[in-house]
């Protein structure tokens, strides 16, 4: 059978040596190796015939590094099991989620959507660590150097893989402040807000958060003359604007259910 072992590099018979040196002899090695003797002989006398230095004084009775192979074992040892525990550490890291996790996210997610999922995500996995990337530009997540990013659906790239997350639906609800209302009358069909003053949302895509109303199989769609246009990230502010009593808001209902279940004198307020 050929010697193939004339094809190893330095890297590849520097475990070789290091066992020799670490047993004591070539046989010892060969044991812990599970190679012949001479196969161990033979692949020190290639390691040194390839760093052009002998490593090792052998005897009939012991096999001794020189002065050259113990600077070298000393060096390359802890760099040898630094390695393998390294090997060790990625292949039982299988099962195991650590590490950080950069996502890069619009704004409109992180009012309640994406706090509760991050909580759960970091309890399963309490060697995660989460940083959060708020960008409403809509920038090249790669290019940003995050891992995975949160989109709503109609910005999602071509050859993007995505999972959903969060409620599958989003329902949309309007509200305005009581006085308000009292002021310019309580809308009793949706395209009665067409005479209001309206407060729209708009997507970092540039689209407007649709005012769609539908009942049964009846289903209007508004565009409403809004004055005030608010992006999906300052929705604070807008509600904020209706709460004030600037006109009729239309957004998420998630986003107005704290707001509308309050016990203040004003329902908004």
């Amino acid at each position: 059978m050929p010697n193939n072992h004339r094809d190893e590099s330095i890297l590849d018979l520097l475990p070789v040596f290091l066992a020799v040196v670490d047993a004591g002899g070539f046989r010892a090695a060969g044991k812990r190796l599970r190679l012949s003797p001479s196969t161990v002989s033979e692949r020190i006398a290639h390691l040194e015939a390839q760093l052009g230095v002998p490593l090792l004084i052998r005897t009939t009775r012991s096999v001794m590094p020189t002065e050259t192979g113990r600077t070298l074992a000393t060096r390359v040892a802890p760099l040898m099991a630094e390695t393998r525990a390294a090997l060790c550490d990625a292949a039982s890291s299988q099962n195991l989620v650590r590490g950080l996790l950069k996502l890069n996210v619009t704004g409109a997610v992180m009012v309640d959507i994406l706090p509760p999922i991050i909580d759960c995500f970091m309890e399963a996995h309490p060697q995660v660590r989460v940083e959060i990337m708020m960008d409403d530009q809509l920038v090249d997540m790669v290019a940003a150097g995050c891992d995975a990013g949160i989109r709503y659906g109609e910005h999602l790239a071509l050859d993007t893989m995505a999972l959903p997350i969060g409620p599958a639906h989003q329902r949309m609800a309007w509200a305005a402040a009581p006085g308000y209302l009292a002021a310019r009358g309580v809308p009793e069909h949706p395209s009665d807000l067409l005479n209001h003053e309206c407060i729209q949302l708009r997507f970092p895509s540039g689209a407007l958060v649709e005012w769609l109303f539908e009942r049964g199989p009846q289903t209007v769609r508004l565009d409403p003359p809004g004055r005030r246009i608010v992006g999906v990230d300052g929705v604070s502010a807008a509600i904020r604007f209706a709460r004030e009593g600037r006109g009729v808001i239309g957004t998420f209902e998630n986003w107005l259910t704290p707001f509308l279940e309050s016990r203040a004198t004003s329902r908004l307020a």
